[in-house]
C-alpha cells in the first residue's frame, strides 16, 4: 500500500449540521484509526482487508461526518487494500495463482450474468416487498458484461455508486442478493485494475 493512497484520506472530515444525520463520529474515527495504522506502523497494524473495509457500516449520528466524504475516503481505503491483497498474492503464490482466482471469481460472476433477462436474481417473496427494478439491475448486468467481454469502459465507482428504482413483485429483484452479487463485481474489479 502506498504513502500516496494515504494521503487522498483526510485526517478529519467535514460535519453535517447539528440538525442533520451524518455518520458517527466516534465510529468514523475508530475505523479510520484502524486503516492509518496499516499506512504508519504495518508491522503492527490490526487486520483489515479490502472486504471489511467495504461492508463497514456506521450509525448516523446528528452533526455527524459528511457520509459523501467518508465514502469516498472508503472507497480510496478499498482500493489500496485490494492491490495490497493481490500484489501479496502474487509476491506469495506467484502470479498464476492471481490469475486462478480473479479466474475463478468471473466464472462465478458470469454464471449469473448470463441468465436469462428477468430470472438473474430471486424476485421478493412477498408481492408488495419493494425491491429493485429489474430493469435497472439488467441494463447495469449489461454494462457489466460489455466491462467482461469487450473492455467496455466502466470503474468500480460506477458500480459502487449504482442505484436502482424501486419495485415491486415481478418488476422487482431482491436487494440483498443484488448487493451482495455487486460486492463481489467490485472484488474483481479491484482486483483486475
Amino acid at each position: 500500500m502506498s504513502e500516496e493512497s494515504s494521503r487522498k484520506i483526510p485526517a478529519t472530515f467535514r460535519r453535517v449540521d447539528r440538525s442533520a444525520y451524518g455518520y458517527s463520529v466516534a465510529q468514523v474515527d475508530d475505523f479510520m484509526e484502524r486503516a492509518r495504522a496499516i499506512f504508519e506502523d504495518p508491522e503492527n497494524a490490526p487486520e483489515l482487508s479490502s472486504t471489511d473495509v467495504r461492508k463497514v457500516a456506521f450509525d448516523g449520528a446528528r452533526g455527524g461526518y459528511d457520509a459523501t466524504q467518508v465514502d469516498h475516503s472508503l472507497d480510496i481505503l478499498e482500493d489500496a487494500l485490494a492491490h495490497k491483497e493481490r500484489d501479496g498474492l502474487i509476491s506469495e503464490k506467484g502470479e498464476e495463482a492471481w490469475l486462478s482466482e480473479v479466474g475463478r471469481l468471473s466464472a462465478l460472476l458470469r454464471q449469473r450474468l448470463y441468465r436469462p433477462s428477468g430470472e438473474k436474481f430471486r424476485h421478493p417473496s412477498k408481492a408488495k416487498t419493494q425491491g429493485y427494478s429489474v430493469t435497472d439491475v439488467e441494463a447495469l448486468c449489461q454494462e457489466i458484461v460489455e466491462y467482461l467481454e469487450n473492455d467496455h469502459a466502466l470503474s468500480v465507482d460506477d458500480v459502487r455508486r449504482s442505484a436502482f428504482g424501486p419495485a415491486k413483485g415481478t418488476d422487482a429483484y431482491e436487494e440483498a442478493q443484488v448487493d451482495a452479487f455487486l460486492d463481489r463485481v467490485v472484488e474483481l474489479m479491484a482486483a483486475i485494475d
